[in-house]
């Protein structure tokens, strides 16, 4: 089994320990619980309220001051949702320039996080942005390099590497990162997601391919929301809720959900400084505007690890993990004899700093950031590429290019749309 991983994450430990020795910042807890200090309390803008943004107007330990969406109806919303003055903005460019503000807070459809998180790092502002990271894997790699060249907080909103029960397994990741790290299971590990076990790949995110032009909402400012997208006659279906249907924007139920799963899965199998060197499709031919649904996608790593997306979910008896010694299935049954007494008596992972506020603070890197959250979402965005061009596809993950294959290389760096560019 490859380590690799595992001793390049005890280094950034070691060191982000080092880091938070020489920074003289008192803890709220030390002050006594209830006490909030003024220097304790940071304070957020959102950008884009029409559903995640507003879900999230109230964190512990932050004050909103500022919400921006192209929609007029999500700021009032927002404001409403708030419960006190704050100030409101159309553009983005005018809450990251608030001096006020700690976090800027990304909300919007994937197609805008790597602009706008780039923008903020350079306005000096910390970054919590919504899942997936980016909508192609040239944009998060921008993202990763602003975030270090700026020296900004990042985290990624999704949690499940670690904290809260993980799908169907009935457990957190805690206790499948130790089985994995034992060896008991064997290597190479083969890890399906699917159905059988509790994965919901939402396939009801796809687009429609008959629409029709229809005018423009007062309240939208529909130009803005398309961004650097390209341009497309404005149809509701296209924006707000069912957004994530079209490539220009997201990648279905992958884009969706894909993030959410398969990060934790790089996780445990010590995958987080890398890619995998294949990605195979089973899949109809997708639509050049609307995304569809496939059968399988399959990533191969160099060491034989495979990681299967399996969409139609026909074999209820598929185990998430399979290893030359043992499996896992749904629900943490293992044909492993007392797996869960031999698990206690593993060394825990170590630990990873899961509270953005403190991440803030202390500049300690948060669990999920810019690094590790890019090469999750590689995977989504190598699947994605797969499945609108219809074909297998080989990749290097030290360069971060397919190999031989010159219209996947072009979607890693797809133009955008004027004045927009990274």
């Amino acid at each position: 089994m490859n380590k690799k991983g595992f001793i390049g994450r005890r280094n950034f430990i070691r060191q982000s320990a080092t880091l938070a020795a020489g920074i003289s910042i008192i803890p709220r807890h030390v002050l006594g619980r209830g006490f909030i200090a003024p220097s304790d309390q940071l304070t957020k803008g959102i950008i884009g309220v029409g559903g995640m943004g507003r879900v999230h107007i109230g964190y512990p330990d932050t004050r909103l001051v500022a919400v921006c969406d192209v929609d007029k109806t999500h700021v009032a919303a927002a404001e409403k949702a708030a419960g006190q003055k704050i100030k409101t903005f159309h553009d983005f460019h005018e809450l990251i320039a608030l001096p006020e503000v700690d976090i800027v807070h990304i909300a919007t459809p994937p197609h805008w996080h790597a602009l706008m998180s780039i923008a903020a790092a350079k306005a000096g502002k910390d970054i919590w942005c919504e899942k997936p990271m980016t909508r192609t894997i040239g944009e998060g790699l921008r993202v990763k390099e602003a975030m270090q060249q700026n020296k900004r907080m990042f985290r990624l909103n999704t949690w499940f590497r670690f904290r809260d029960t993980f799908y169907g397994m009935n457990t957190t990741v805690k206790p499948i990162k130790k089985l994995v790290e034992s060896g008991l299971l064997g290597w190479p590990l083969t890890v399906t997601v699917s159905k059988a076990t509790g994965f919901d790949w939402k396939f009801y995110w796809i687009g429609k391919t008959d629409l029709s032009e229809q005018p423009i909402p007062p309240e939208l400012d529909y130009d803005r929301w398309l961004g650097p997208a390209p341009y497309k006659p404005y149809h509701p279906h296209r924006v707000h809720g069912t957004f994530r249907g079209y490539w220009d924007y997201d990648g279905g139920g992958l884009g969706d959900m894909g993030q959410h799963y398969m990060d934790p899965i790089q996780y445990f199998l010590g995958k987080d400084d890398t890619s995998p060197v294949k990605v195979e499709v089973d899949a109809e031919q997708q639509h050049f505007d609307a995304c569809g649904t496939f059968r399988k996608i399959t990533y191969t790593y160099a060491d034989g690890c495979k990681i299967i997306l399996d969409g139609e979910s026909k074999d209820a008896s598929t185990p998430y993990i399979e290893g030359p010694k043992g499996k896992l299935f749904a629900g943490f049954q293992s044909t492993i004899p007392n797996l869960m007494e031999k698990i206690a008596a593993m060394p825990d992972p170590e630990p990873q700093m899961t509270d953005f506020v403190e991440s803030v603070k202390t500049r300690i890197p948060f669990a999920l950031n810019e690094v590790n959250g890019f090469r999750s979402c590689t995977l989504i965005n190598m699947g994605k590429i797969a499945l609108q061009l219809g074909r297998n596809l080989e990749f290097d993950p030290q360069k971060m290019q397919f190999i031989q294959d010159d219209a996947a290389n072009r979607m890693i760096n797809p133009p955008m749309r004027g004045p927009w560019h990274l």
